[in-house]
């Protein structure tokens, strides 16, 4: 997802949803939200509730 503040700089937000249970694992806000980031946030949620079974992925274009 992203947006734009007021002053016209832009942001973005990953969000982790699981689609079991509908629970928010992690909403990562930033400028720039490389691959290295969502790598690391995607290891910190592992390292809590253990590696998913299978997963899936939504990506939508602004």
């Amino acid at each position: 997802m992203s947006d734009a503040l007021e002053d016209g700089r832009r942001f973005r937000v990953l969000n982790v949803i699981d689609n079991f249970s509908r629970e928010c694992l992690a909403a990562v806000v930033g400028t720039s939200i490389g691959g290295a980031r969502v790598t690391r946030e995607l290891d910190r949620i592992a390292e809590l509730r253990g590696y998913p079974c299978m997963w899936s992925r939504t990506m939508a274009r602004s």
